[in-house]
């Protein structure tokens, strides 16, 4: 190989490089922009141009938790994680019975997990508020863990069932040779080799329910309204509070961001998991 080639070469991976970074700063810039702003003052926000020297401030964090935001996090936390903990129940041993364990009919049951989704929501919401308040459950985070387990419960059994599909068949079989039983070699057999796959899965499920608003604005109120909602409240008839709603918005960022950092090793993992067959 010729020297030009190389340089060629060399050259070629330096411009993939360059843009890669770019587009990455601009996907993080609002982000970083966010987490800046929220330690402005007020009238630091309003400068044109923006002003990026000025002296940093914990006073619209501490307005922000002034204002009620530890019982809308509480809220969104227990939704969040219940709501999680549910579909992961079901959307394991259906994914196994999807999969591994295929059941006649297969493709018209993927098939209906999958046009659950394409309802709009909008649709729906007048006969779930209905529903809803026949049952008591209007302002109650009980109706938000229902709706977001229906919610996310397709998509889980979809990603669960390519995970799935990539056990080892050899596996298996030598577990059931072994004599081991549905249980044990779902939960000691199978289970563990898919875990990043059901960490991947437990993500996206927690980003999805963590960031859903429609439902929380429609039929929820004081009790138990969410962090989408309580960033609401800052978009008044007066203008944006810019320093304010960064600072909400950062606070309301930070639980997703950590468990995202957290467990990044099993997000990617996961997500490779039924990238390749």
């Amino acid at each position: 190989m010729s020297a030009q080639t190389i340089a060629r070469a060399r050259g070629g991976r330096g411009l993939v490089t360059g843009v890669t970074w770019l587009v990455a700063v601009l996907f993080v810039f609002p982000l970083l922009w966010m987490v800046i702003t929220a330690f402005k003052q007020e009238a630091d926000a309003y400068t044109d141009p923006p002003r990026v020297i000025f002296s940093p401030t914990l006073t619209q964090l501490a307005g922000v938790l002034e204002r009620g935001f530890v019982p809308y996090l509480a809220n969104s936390a227990f939704t969040t994680v219940v709501s999680t903990v549910f579909v992961l129940l079901l959307a394991v041993p259906a994914a196994y019975a999807l999969s591994i364990a295929a059941v006649p009919g297969t493709p018209n049951v993927l098939g209906f997990f999958l046009s659950t989704k394409m309802l709009p929501v909008v649709a729906a919401i007048i006969p779930l508020y209905v529903i809803s308040q026949n049952l008591a459950l209007l302002d109650n985070v009980w109706i938000l863990v229902i709706l977001y387990t229906a919610m996310n419960l397709p998509l889980a059994v979809w990603m669960m069932r390519s995970f799935f599909l990539e056990m080892p068949r050899e596996v298996i079989e030598a577990a059931r040779v072994d004599g081991a039983g549905l249980a044990v070699m779902l939960y000691r057999v199978i289970l563990p080799v898919v875990a990043p796959g059901i960490a991947a899965t437990a993500l996206i499920c927690v980003i999805f329910s963590w960031t859903e608003f429609f439902y929380s604005v429609n039929l929820t109120a004081a009790q138990a309204g969410t962090v989408p909602v309580f960033l609401v409240g800052f978009i008044t008839s007066e203008g944006l509070y810019w320093a304010q709603l960064s600072a909400a918005a950062l606070l309301a960022s930070l639980p997703v961001m950590i468990v995202g950092w957290i467990a990044q090793n099993h997000l990617v993992r996961g997500l490779s998991m039924g990238a390749v067959k």
